[in-house]
């Protein structure tokens, strides 16, 4: 194996790794090169890093290497872990993060006859991004999940708990939907520390939204037609 496959393949694993990172030995073990050339290739990697100025160091600790960001960047990795901004969510998944978030626990039944339409994938969006979660069963036929709000949602937003919503008692019908999830947002938006007052357009990044001109509706990517199975 060339010297600088070697390097290459070495900082895909660091960044597979992650935290944990990889001892030497380990590396070693799966690139199946000798630890003293790995080590030379790791020494290499880590002053081509600071030479070349890049976003990322190779740093040694407690017997593991493992990659890691610039001290000097910090400022900037704090504005993106604390901005809601990160997240980018579609109208559809709004809406339903905000029902979820004030009628909690609650049905995806129940969510769509909200919204009026069917909310399948944007339930599963939220689950993934670990806004919202599986909180229990109804005593319902079928036992459907209820769903509720995460701790990762309240951080994001800066609150303390679920009370520390604005205005409860939104989302009980969809005739204002779209107009009350704006609302929310906004202020959420300016609840965030040194956020100031910012439409929540610039907080979150929408998914393209497809007109049905013939039912005068809109549709959302994320979403099955009205009254369409799930």
């Amino acid at each position: 194996m060339d010297f600088p496959k070697l390097k290459s393949i070495i900082e895909g694993l660091l960044f597979l790794s992650g935290e944990e990172g990889l001892s030497v030995k380990q590396i070693a073990e799966i690139v199946d090169q000798r630890v003293e050339l790995v080590t030379d290739a790791i020494e290499e990697m880590i002053g081509e890093f600071a030479r070349q100025g890049r976003g990322v160091q190779i740093m040694k600790l407690a017997g593991v290497v493992q990659l890691g960001t610039l001290p000097e960047h910090a400022a900037y990795f704090e504005k993106l872990a604390y901005s809601p901004a990160r997240t980018s969510l579609s109208q559809a998944a709004l809406e339903t993060l905000a029902i979820v978030a004030y009628r909690q626990p609650i049905t995806r039944v129940e969510i769509e006859e909200i919204r009026g339409v069917k909310s399948e994938r944007a339930i599963h969006t939220l689950v993934n991004k670990d806004l919202i979660v599986e909180v229990g069963r109804a005593e319902a036929i079928g036992r459907p999940i209820l769903y509720g709000t995460t701790k990762s949602f309240l951080d994001y937003f800066g609150l303390a708990s679920i009370k520390d919503l604005p205005e409860p008692g939104l989302f009980e019908d969809s005739e204002n939907l779209e107009e009350e999830t704006q609302l929310l947002f906004n202020k959420l938006d300016m609840q965030q520390p040194g956020t100031g007052n910012t439409d929540v357009q610039s907080a979150f990044e929408f998914e393209e939204e497809t007109v049905n001109p013939e039912q005068d509706i809109v549709l959302d990517p994320e979403d099955d037609l009205p009254g369409s199975s799930s």
